[in-house]
């Protein structure tokens, strides 16, 4: 008990000790803390004082800064007012359109001084479109090619360069499609317009200006040089055309501001305008001198023809399609050939008729103009098969043949293709050559020349297009044509051959008076015969073009006459008709068969001359021709 007492008490004087320290920490807390309140009034007064001080420093700092940044605002402002006014430099380019792009984008954001800005940007894109129109013009002068090759003149590279990046940025110009509210957009789309109108116009004076010698040369060399060949021309240059205005489509593409479907088809209309108005003028040219004298340049519009029809799709996508235009100018300008082409099928055979009613004066007996010009019709048609097959199955079969009782438009087109109808009409071609070379030799008043001249005809008509031709003729001639040439080549050859070596061959047939005088008048008969016909082959050559013809003929002559001439001798030798028989025999055989192979030698040359009057040749005329003996 005395321990727990003891413990007891110990506690108490703890419990008080501790009561004593914690009375005396309250006071020294109460003591602070009122000392804390005295300070607390004490400097708040200061703290407010401070506080109101600070705020007022940031606020001159914050001025003060605003107005560094609008001073600094207002001095880039000016010089990129600056810079726009004074317009895009060649090295300055992209400086010049970020700027633009920095101001548009205020403008788009509707800053303060958007308006001002929107007029500084229309006036900087104003004078980027004057760069690109002054471009556009150092791309589209200079000095046109020339020579006789057609060669093009491309876009400057090195003005590609420059544009190229300008016309990506005019493409993102604001346009009311684009921005409707942009104050600039109506004012810059309009400039744009100008400015592409202005392309096409540029464009396409320089392409009309390289291409224009060209076409003047097409047209001038058509009237020196062979009709097929400047036909081909025609097609070359017309297919140069549209390569360029291809190229230029193109070139439009990559270079046009405005880049909608209808902006573009309204510019390549603008720009192949001159192209088109070239070729109606060019094509006009040719057609003027076509119809001046279609017979000479019925080739020239045949191969014009053949070369410009393959030519209608192209143009229909390039020159029509893409330009949204609905003119076609070379289907106009082929339905004008094509109708010069028809005229000129019935007007041939009309020539090759009239020819034969032998206006033209006395006829020799070389080749006729006639015949030559069918020969050169018939050689030349091959290279234009085509177009003359399809020009004949338009007009129709045998509707080429007026003024014999055909009734033009009756004959169906699906009756006969183009191989049959272009045969139909070489047929009709030869017969009527033939039957005018028949004509005319018939007229001549002397049998023996005209049988010389129609077989100089008949055969070299028959050997240019049949035995021996340059091209390939006997494709459109006809079994029948051609039957008809050789038929009538013989003929000639035998009337030929009846009308000079006949008569000499009638001198020694044998007779009912076979008396001396009977047979030294058929010897002295003979030989006056024979240098008759000596004479007329001096001056009347006969196959001058076909050597091989030539020594047939003189085979056959020979064949004809000597053997008559060596039977009639042998049969009256013995009888002795006359104590001097070679006063009557002039010749022998061999030299008769000599003098007549004479006839067919020498060397070949044009047509011979007109015959003279049978008395105005003379043994002198015959000696100076190497015919006397």
């Amino acid at each position: 008990m005395d321990d727990e007492t003891a413990e007891i008490e110990l506690l108490e004087q703890n419990l008080n000790k501790t009561r004593q320290i914690s009375q005396r920490m309250t006071s020294i807390l109460s003591s602070f803390d009122t000392r804390l309140v005295k300070l607390e009034k004490s400097i708040l007064p200061l703290y407010n004082s401070t506080q109101v001080l600070t705020r007022r420093a940031n606020n001159v700092e914050s001025a003060l800064q605003k107005i560094d940044e609008i001073a600094s605002y207002h001095e880039g402002v000016a010089a990129e007012e600056a810079l726009i006014l004074r317009g895009p430099q060649p090295n300055q380019l992209s400086a010049y359109t970020e700027v633009l792009e920095r101001m548009n984008v205020s403008v788009a954001f509707n800053s303060t001084d958007s308006r001002d800005k929107a007029r500084l940007v229309e006036s900087g894109a104003k004078k980027l479109i004057q760069l690109y129109t002054k471009l556009v013009a150092e791309g589209s002068s200079g000095v046109p090619p020339g020579g006789a090759e057609f060669t093009s003149v491309p876009f400057p590279a090195s003005l590609m360069a420059t544009l190229q990046p300008l016309v990506t940025f005019l493409r993102t110009l604001p346009l009311p499609a684009t921005h409707p509210s942009h104050p600039a957009a109506s004012g810059i789309q309009s400039a744009l317009k100008d400015a592409q109108k202005g392309y096409g116009d540029m464009r396409g004076a320089w392409v009309r200006k390289c291409l224009e010698t060209f076409g003047k040369r097409v047209v001038d060399r058509a009237e020196t040089i062979d009709g097929v060949a400047a036909g081909t021309e025609v097609g070359k240059w017309t297919e140069n055309m549209l390569s360029v205005a291809d190229e230029e489509y193109n070139l439009l593409l990559d270079l046009a501001p405005l880049t909608t479907p209808a902006a573009i088809s309204t510019t390549y209309a603008t720009l192949i305008s001159p192209l088109t108005n070239l070729f109606t003028s060019t094509l006009g040219s040719l057609g003027s001198l076509i119809k001046r004298n279609l017979n000479k340049n019925t080739f020239l519009a045949l191969s014009a023809y053949s070369s410009l029809t393959p030519l209608q799709p192209r143009w229909n996508d390039i020159m029509s399609r893409r330009a949204d235009r609905r003119e076609n100018e070379l289907k106009e300008g082929l339905h004008s050939i094509r109708a010069s082409c028809l005229r000129s099928f019935p007007e041939f055979l009309a020539d090759i008729r009239l020819a034969g009613l032998g206006k033209g004066g006395e006829v020799g007996t070389g080749l006729a103009d006639f015949t030559i010009s069918t020969v050169q019709y018939l050689e030349r048609i091959p290279a234009v098969q085509d177009a003359a097959a399809s020009a004949l199955l338009t007009l129709g079969d045998g509707n080429w043949k007026m003024g014999e009782g055909t009734q033009i438009g009756k004959t169906k087109a699906a009756e006969v293709d183009e191989q049959t109808v272009l045969q139909h009409f070489t047929h009709d071609v030869v017969s009527a050559t033939v039957q005018s070379l028949l004509t005319l030799s018939r007229t001549n008043k002397r049998p023996a020349f005209g049988a010389i001249f129609l077989l100089n005809n008949v055969s070299y008509l028959r050997t240019q297009v049949l035995v021996r031709p340059r091209t390939d003729v006997p494709a459109i001639l006809s079994r029948p044509s051609q039957e008809l040439l050789n038929s009538n080549f013989r003929t000639a050859k035998a009337g030929y051959f009846d009308a000079n070596f006949s008569p000499l061959l009638q001198t020694l047939v044998d007779e009912k008076d076979k008396g001396k005088s009977a047979v030294k008048e058929k010897f002295t008969r003979f030989f006056d015969l024979l240098d008759e016909v000596t004479e007329r082959h001096a001056v009347a050559r006969v196959l001058t073009d076909d050597p091989d013809g030539r020594a047939t003929v003189a085979d056959e002559a020979v064949k004809l006459v000597v053997p008559s001439l060596q039977r009639f001798i042998q049969r009256n030798l013995g009888k002795e008709f006359s104590k001097n028989p070679q006063k009557y025999i002039k010749m022998p055989p061999e030299e008769v068969e000599a003098l007549i192979k004479g006839f067919y030698s020498g060397g070949s040359g044009g047509s011979a001359p007109t015959v003279p009057a049978p008395e105005k040749m003379t043994n002198t005329l015959l000696q100076q021709a190497g015919w006397g003996w």
